[in-house]
């Protein structure tokens, strides 16, 4: 008997040396983390994703066992365990791209594989393409690059971002109580070429997003190092000029630094040259600091000057007093500049726990002259306004993450604070005549902003289901020092909001997801409002849920859809041309959302997104209820190809339909259907020639407009009508890469 216990207790002695818990981490070729790679273990028929640090952990590993590792680009690897003696390191190769390897992650955001996919198969090659990687965004450009691009984005007139936040490595893009208007968010300082990730979520259900993500947000993320050093040079019609350059400093395991540049000349298609200019200069710095945490410094600075023709009547071209691509007053145009600087630190704790560290700078000039309408309030001199500020912006953000873990269940946690603060000197609305004499000023001030934030997300991880409680509080402090006034008075106010979320995610396969979020937002309103116009909202709140599903049916196709619905408290009542307050209330919108992705075979991807939103003011009367510029259907797609020969190309689509341009549907907005093309080839190791179309098929599309109350100089009377940008027409231009 005493042999027989002996041994009984030797084999389970023996069992439990032989069945442990393992910790790995995922690297890519640099060394650097891989976040959300799928491990797959085969004896237990189970399986895990790394974290934002590349790590893993799986329990009852036993010497002998398989692992299977997938990414999306990247080579499947599989790994055999031979010893318990140290931590696990897997290095994978990357690939082109294959829907084979997709895997539906139980994440909130796990939507944000479409943009990974859309940045494989077609890079971003310009400015343009930026936010138009995101499912379902549209945008129009009003001066061939100078201001922000309108965004529009589920049944919303975004203008230049009240409603979408946007973000570059964590640090904020929108300004708040901009000269131009609310949330205005110009992203032409990041240089297409070193986009390594874009982030993107649609609706109010995230904590870590605070001010103006109502209809959703887009987060980017720049490369932390350079495959390789690459010279580029563009050319094409209406003399645009394109230089770019991208150069690595230093390229190690654990240290990387590089330098982007990036030059464009661009005249347009207009009868009056744009003479747009604009140079880039980036540079970043990360370092490995020891096995997990990493410091990273990025620096740039942009600048840009042009001349525009503005928004015209479609009276004066129909009459054959200009063209199309004519102008009004053509000495519209302006400058800005954007300097930034931004540190990372992300510090580990221990296996279970590290914390995510973000510090920023900008120093921010803009000056932009419009002439909306013409001589409606001024006969004798035109309406020509200037809009100019120069502010400072600084802010951090702190994020502590930890992962709790029992036999059933696993809750990650991340704990988050923050500051913003935007100082604006001399936020300017001016009269002005030929961009030289100013006649009048009609608002000048200095603003100065602060918004405190802190955040509680939780995901509770449980078999196939993942509960995503979270609750978010705001501080915000506005103050106002208004210059035309006869006494100095520093006009102030406060407010607080909370914004709590749920969530729930069902995992039903690896290729089958629902999902159901609910969730409180808020877009803030302009400094020069909230401290003089007590009976508007300060912090307007949005309320929103989404139904959905990811589901991949078999290996080539990935489908999405989700019916969605959002209330808002207020839409924005501050119009910085005018520099008045006009009244606006609660609206609703409603819509639905469908995306496919579909390989055809290992070289050609198929995608499209369609988007339907009803959005209406709830407020007024039935038929005088429409939100003006509202899309409530777009349409886009594409083919990419990617052959190994060194071919690669996409011919992509977008559309919008025809939508209301005034309150009671007279005026209409038309829609528009456009196509584009690219195509490179790559004859070597170094060398790429390749293609860029706009508008393949020459259409004759608006790409921005406006219902817009204006008069002519030789006009008795004012008329309301659309006023638009025409849309760039057929445009060519070549290009030769070399890497090295």
């Amino acid at each position: 008997m005493r042999k027989f216990i002996f041994f009984l207790s030797l084999a389970i002695i023996s069992q439990h040396i032989k069945s442990q818990e393992i910790t790995g981490e995922i690297i890519n070729s640099f060394g650097k983390p891989i976040e959300g790679a799928y491990v797959f273990h085969s004896e237990s028929n189970t399986h895990v994703h790394t974290d934002s640090k590349g790590i893993f952990t799986i329990t009852d590993m036993k010497i002998g066992d398989h692992l299977k590792i997938s990414h999306v680009g990247f080579e499947t690897t599989e790994f055999v365990l031979t010893t318990f003696n140290h931590k696990i390191e897997i290095k994978l190769k990357e690939k082109t791209i294959s829907l084979n390897e997709v895997i539906i992650e139980p994440k909130l955001n796990a939507l944000n594989l479409f943009t990974k996919i859309n940045i494989e198969t077609n890079p971003v090659k310009s400015s343009q393409e930026i936010l138009q990687k995101v499912p379902g965004l549209i945008i129009g450009q009003h001066a061939g690059g100078g201001k922000a691009e309108q965004l529009f984005l589920r049944g919303f007139d975004i203008d230049h971002g009240t409603d979408v936040n946007i973000t570059v490595d964590d640090m904020p893009v929108n300004m708040v109580s901009h000269a131009h208007g609310q949330g205005y968010a110009d992203l032409h300082f990041l240089i297409p070429e070193i986009i390594q990730k874009i982030d993107f979520g649609k609706g109010t259900y995230y904590a870590n997003k605070g001010n103006f993500t109502t209809a959703g947000y887009v987060g980017f993320e720049t490369k932390n190092h350079l495959e390789k050093n690459t010279i580029k040079t563009e050319l094409g019609q209406f003399n645009y000029i394109r230089v770019l350059g991208l150069l690595n400093i230093l390229n190690k395991d654990s240290e990387n630094a590089y330098i982007a540049t990036e030059y464009i000349l661009n005249d347009g298609p207009f009868d009056s040259p744009q003479n747009f200019n604009r140079i880039n200069l980036i540079g970043k710095y990360t370092t490995q600091l020891n096995h997990n945490d990493w410091l990273s410094f990025l620096v740039s600075t942009f600048s840009s000057k042009w001349d525009a023709s503005g928004q015209i009547p479609e009276r004066a071209v129909n009459s054959g007093l200009i063209s199309r691509f004519g102008a009004i007053d053509d000495t519209e145009g302006g400058t800005t500049s954007r300097t930034n600087f931004n540190m990372h630190y992300t510090k580990n704790i221990d296996e279970e726990s590290f914390i995510k560290n973000t510090v920023y700078y900008t120093k921010y000039a803009f000056e932009l002259y419009s002439n909306f309408t013409f001589f409606l309030e001024d006969s004798i001199n035109g309406d020509q306004i200037r809009q100019k500020e120069n502010r400072q912006l600084f802010g951090f953000s702190s994020e502590l993450n930890k992962k709790f873990s029992t036999n059933t269940t696993e809750v990650l946690s991340q704990l988050g604070i923050g500051l913003r603060n935007d100082l604006i000197n001399n936020d300017e609305l001016s009269h002005t005549v030929n961009r030289k004499t100013t006649l009048n000023k009609l608002a000048l001030g200095d603003v100065n902003e602060t918004n405190l934030f802190s955040y509680l997300n939780v995901e509770i991880s449980f078999g196939k289901f993942m509960l995503n409680p979270a609750l978010r509080l705001d501080y915000f402090k506005f103050m106002y020092d208004d210059k035309l006034s006869d006494t100095y008075q520093t006009q102030s106010t406060t407010k607080t909001i909370f914004s709590p979320k749920l969530n729930f995610l069902y995992s039903f396969s690896k290729n089958l997801q629902f999902y159901l979020k609910s969730g409180k937002g808020f877009h803030s309103n302009d400094t020069r409002v909230v401290v003089s116009e007590t009976k508007k909202s300060i912090l307007p709140a949005a309320y929103g849920s989404d139904l959905g599903f990811i589901w991949k049916p078999n290996s080539k196709l990935i489908l999405n859809g989700a019916l969605w619905y959002l209330y808002l408290e207020q839409e924005f009542v501050y119009v910085g041309d005018a520099a008045i307050v006009e009244p606006s209330g609660k609206s609703v919108r409603k819509g639905v959302d469908i995306g496919a992705r579909y390989q055809l075979n290992d070289w050609a991807f198929f995608h499209t997104d369609l988007n339907y939103a009803y959005a209406r003011s709830i407020e007024e009367e039935k038929g005088n209820d429409y939100i003006p510029l509202a899309p409530d259907l777009t349409f886009t797609g594409g083919l990419d190809i990617i052959h190994p020969s060194g071919l690669y190309g996409s011919l992509g689509f977008r559309h919008i339909k025809n939508r209301p341009a005034n309150e009671d549907n007279s005026i209409i907005a038309k829609g528009y259907f456009v196509t584009n093309i690219n195509a490179g080839y790559k004859i070597s190791n170094h060398v790429t020639f390749g293609f860029n179309i706009e508008n393949l098929l020459n259409t004759e599309w608006n790409e921005t407009q406006f219902a817009t109350e204006t008069r002519l100089f030789n006009e008795p009377e004012s008329i309301e009508e659309i006023h638009f940008i025409p849309g760039t027409p057929f445009n060519f231009r070549g290009f030769i890469k070399y890497e090295f």
